[in-house]
This record gives C-alpha cells, sequence and structure tokens, in this order.
C-alpha cells in the first residue's frame, strides 16, 4: 500500500464514512475508505446489548438505501450494524477494513513527488502544487488530495475523569462502551456517572438487579414517549426541527449545539419519570472525586458502590492530525466539514456538525452531501489550474 495515491481518502467507515463514499461516487469522484475494524459496522456491534436506535427505521436510511426495518420501529444495533455493512456491499464502496490510520499530516513537495505510481484504482489527478495529504497507517502510506476524517462524534476514546484509577480495585469500573449487559457487573450497588440519554439507558436497565445511583447535570429531556403512537404524528416535525431548525445557522441552534458538545443531549427515550418507577435515585451533583477509595459528590457526599459505569463521553482527540485544527474547545475548526484553514480536510460525523440531525444516521446522509460537493468543485478547480499550467508550459 506504500505510496498509493487517491483523490480522496475517508478514514472511517461508519454511517458518515459511508455517506461520504456514497456521494463521491454519484458525482463521479474517486475515493477509498480506511477502517481499522475487522467489520463494517464493528462500532455499532460493541455498543451494550439493548441499545435500540432513537429514531425509527423511516429515518435511519442512508443517501440511496432505505433502512430495511419496519417504518416505526426502532432497530437494534446489530441491525445497524447489519445495514452499513449491506449498504457498502450495495453501492460497492472501496472499504479496506484492518487499517488503522495512525497520522494524518500536509503533503510537502518530497511527498508528492517521490511517491511513484498509484498501487491501487486511486490517481486521477496530481497532487503537485495542490497540497494534498499524506495518511499514515499499520499497513503503509497513501497520497491523497484531500482526506476526509470521518471517526465519527465519539473521537478516538473513551472519556473518564483523571481520578478513575484512585478508585478502590474491589470497584468494577466499565465506560459506556464496555458495558454490554447487567449480567456484567458485580453484586452490589452501582453508580451510573454521566446523566445524558446514554447514562439514564444504562441506569434504567442495572436498576432491576442493583441499587442504583445515577449522577450528572441535569440536560432535559424531550416531551414525548418514542414508542407511543402518538408520536408517529409529531416525529416529521420533530425531525424539521432537528434537521432545519436546530442548525448551525440558526442563534438557537448554535446555542444548543455547544450545550450538546459540552453537556451532552437530552434523555430521549427514558425519562425522569421512568428512573423513579424503578427506583433509580438521581442525584443532580457531579462525581468530582474519591474518598476513600469510594466516589465523592461534589457535595461531599460520598458513594458506597461495588461498580461505576461511566457514561461521560468520548475524547475528541485529534493530535493524530500534523495541522491546527481544533480550536480553544478542542473540536476542529471547521463550518459543515470543511476546514477552511487546511485546504482539503474535511470532518464528517461530527455531533451537531450541521444540524442537531448530525448525530443520527438519518442526518449523514445531508452532511456527507455538503462535504462530498466541496470536494468535487475542488478537483474541478484543480483539474482547471492543471490544464492552464501544461498549456503555458507547452507554450
Amino acid at each position: 500500500m506504500n505510496g498509493e495515491r487517491h483523490e480522496t481518502v475517508v478514514i472511517g467507515a461508519g454511517q458518515a464514512g459511508l455517506a461520504v463514499g456514497q456521494q463521491l461516487a454519484r458525482r463521479g469522484r474517486e475515493c477509498v475508505i480506511l477502517d481499522g475494524s475487522v467489520r463494517i459496522g464493528d462500532n455499532w456491534r460493541s455498543h451494550w446489548d439493548s441499545l435500540r436506535l432513537y429514531s425509527p427505521a423511516r429515518y435511519d436510511g442512508l443517501p440511496g438505501m432505505r433502512f430495511p426495518a419496519p417504518g416505526w420501529s426502532f432497530p437494534g444495533k446489530d441491525q445497524v450494524a447489519d445495514y452499513l455493512e449491506a449498504y457498502a456491499e450495495r453501492f460497492d464502496l472501496p472499504v479496506r477494513t484492518g487499517v488503522r490510520v495512525t497520522r494524518l499530516s500536509p503533503a510537502d513537495t518530497g511527498d508528492t513527488t517521490g511517491a511513484g505510481s498509484t498501487g491501487g484504482t486511486g490517481g486521477t489527478g496530481s497532487l503537485d502544487g495542490a497540497g494534498g495529504w499524506v495518511v499514515e497507517t499499520d499497513r503503509g502510506r497513501l497520497l491523497a488530495e484531500n482526506a476526509v476524517v470521518a471517526t465519527g462524534t465519539f473521537g478516538r476514546g473513551p472519556y473518564v475523569p483523571p481520578f478513575a484509577p484512585q478508585l478502590d480495585p474491589r470497584i468494577l469500573q466499565l465506560h459506556s462502551c464496555e458495558y454490554r449487559n447487567e449480567g456484567r457487573l458485580r453484586d452490589g450497588p452501582v453508580l451510573v456517572v454521566g446523566a445524558s440519554h446514554s447514562g439514564a439507558d444504562v441506569a434504567y436497565e442495572v436498576a432491576g438487579r442493583h441499587r442504583t445511583v445515577l449522577c450528572g447535570r441535569e440536560t432535559g429531556q424531550i416531551p414525548l414517549t418514542l414508542e407511543a403512537r402518538s408520536t408517529r404524528l409529531a416525529f416529521p416535525v420533530l425531525w424539521q426541527i432537528a434537521d432545519r431548525v436546530l442548525t448551525t445557522g440558526t442563534p438557537f441552534g448554535r446555542r444548543m449545539r455547544e450545550e450538546v458538545r459540552t453537556h451532552g443531549g437530552p434523555l430521549l427515550r427514558v425519562k425522569a419519570a421512568d428512573l423513579a418507577r424503578v427506583g433509580v435515585e438521581r442525584v443532580p451533583e457531579r462525581m468530582t472525586g474519591v474518598r476513600d477509595g469510594m466516589p465523592l459528590l461534589d457535595g461531599g457526599r460520598v458513594v458506597e458502590v461495588a461498580n461505576v459505569v461511566w457514561c461521560t463521553g468520548f475524547r475528541q482527540d485529534f493530535d493524530w492530525i500534523d495541522a491546527p485544527v481544533t480550536g480553544p474547545d478542542g473540536w476542529p475548526r471547521e463550518h459543515r466539514g470543511v476546514v477552511g484553514d487546511a485546504p482539503g480536510l474535511y470532518f464528517c460525523g461530527l455531533a451537531f456538525q450541521r444540524a442537531f440531525s448530525s448525530m443520527l444516521i438519518g442526518g449523514a446522509g445531508k452532511d456527507a452531501a455538503v462535504v462530498a460537493k466541496h470536494i468535487a468543485a475542488r478537483e474541478r478547480r484543480l483539474h482547471r489550474a492543471d490544464r492552464r499550467e501544461h498549456v503555458l508550459t507547452a507554450a
């Protein structure tokens, strides 16, 4: 794979990366999609067993392929994984699994002129004079005119607070990405840290067999029951709000974007009343440290537990990108996926990238279309410039 040239390298074969690949293909643009997992969809397969989408199947399709489930059902995580795998096969997307990207760097003259011929299907345009990107992987190096970082909303790794190692070693600690079902927990009380929708879902599930405390600031909740028949009437309106009103183009959308990225989204399926009904103790305090090996809340309370489930989100780690792409908040400085300070670099799949719907599978297609359209326009400009340069050289 060393020295392969591609017009676009897409990093990540989740819903965002696959949608970008499909949208590029629609526009006649070449790409390769790299993913570190063994199978497409493995990121979804690794979630907890009972996880289901928060949007009905009729709103869960990617461009060109509806989700194969009853329209008002809420697919499980394995159904999503299988759908993504089928989507890549349906559109014959050039996905390479088992390839982990380790570094992404701007190309210099040496990188772009000394690579030799292409090793794959890429190479429709020249990197010379156009910048471009070097994609280092555990299988070798690729060169690309464009790079799309589609590693998703969840970044590159789970976040747990730095004081977590101070907890008594007899306490079982699991991040939400490691939690599968309550059978993995030890006997005794459970503290779920982080009260967004994932924390509420996990707390609700484990409360059946464990005394459960859910701590974290309030994030609000939607005023509807997702599975209720009455919600079917409201959902089209909710989708329009999520996709067209709560966007980066509206003041309210921008405020919500900051809230969601900083503190998590509102409760969706499991609500405060559901938690109370199954006996979850809801504590609106944050865990701020450890005392005598036990979790310490910011009000001074020590919680005696046998298990801690961290529903504290994921690190937005972009240190592997050799370019100043992040702002003071640690998120990429992009506008609808386009990084203005780094030509040829794009993001897709970020939380609230374009709208609230960006966090849902059904929102990935519109975000991908924006990125693919920009790449196609950039390629046309680059190739027109190449032709002018060749004409001038010949003259």
